[in-house]
């Protein structure tokens, strides 16, 4: 009798007709699935996402190429696309424009001064109470959060009346020092959580290979932590910025 077609097939050791390579390609082609499933799912939530925050963008875009009689029609794409508005607000050429470089530069001087102060606030103070586990420290960080149950709209005349009091009125410094005192503290819970899940060997390593404490908190603390670090000054340099700018002016005559 003849054998049949099957049994001619190479058996494994184990018996298996397939052999190991049919394994290798079944467990392959299961991780492939799993990746192919994983990125659908990535791509299914990060596209709703991408397009919810690119859309304002580009409604600012249509507005700032679309001419006045046209800005609001609602169109994808004006009709007469312009860059006049770009020369008027560039040449001042209206009343309310009067001091727009003027003020530009205020914009980013602030913006820069804050992001700089609030970084080396929280990033200090993070590594002082997740990695040296100063006495208090935890104290400290849950009073600095505790002033987030007051209203930022309650803290402006009380700061107004300080700056006034220290000769900070109509001064750069009224704004960035109250900016950061009511960044510092995400910014410090932040940092303290992201500094929490570094291992503990990367300190241990350094310290046996003559590192100090300045020297971990450079090389291995702000490496480790660069993507926090922006994340936290980008969410919260900027905000609630209209509630202190009575601090930048002067008290009536």
């Amino acid at each position: 009798m003849k054998p049949d077609g099957a049994s001619l097939l190479p058996l494994s050791p184990e018996g298996n007709e397939a052999g190991p390579g049919a394994a290798r390609r079944s467990a392959m082609s299961r991780v492939t699935w799993r990746a192919v499933s994983t990125e659908a799912k990535l791509l299914l939530i990060g596209i709703p996402l991408f397009l919810w925050t690119i859309i304002p963008v580009y409604h600012l875009f249509l507005f700032a190429i679309s001419p006045r009689d046209s800005a609001t029609s609602g169109r994808l794409w004006p009709k007469h696309p312009t860059l006049d508005n770009f020369a008027v607000v560039f040449g001042q050429k209206h009343f309310y424009l009067d001091h727009f470089w003027l003020q530009l530069g205020n914009s980013v001087l602030i913006a820069v001064a804050v992001a700089a102060i609030t970084l080396f606030v929280a990033t200090t103070a993070a590594f002082a109470i997740s990695r040296l586990k100063v006495p208090g420290g935890r104290t400290v960080m849950n009073l600095a959060l505790f002033t987030y149950f007051i209203p930022a709209a309650f803290l402006a005349v009380p700061m107004y009346r300080t700056m006034g009091t220290y000769g900070l009125l109509n001064n750069h410094w009224a704004l960035i020092l109250a900016m950061v005192t009511i960044a510092s503290p995400y910014c410090i819970w932040v940092l303290k959580q992201a500094s929490d899940k570094l291992p503990w060997e990367l300190d241990e390593a350094a310290r046996i290979d003559g590192a100090g404490r300045w020297a971990v908190f450079r090389n291995i603390e702000l490496p480790k932590l660069k993507r926090v670090l922006v994340i936290g000054v980008l969410l919260r340099f900027w905000l609630r910025r209209y509630l202190q700018s009575p601090l930048y002016l002067d008290p009536p005559v």
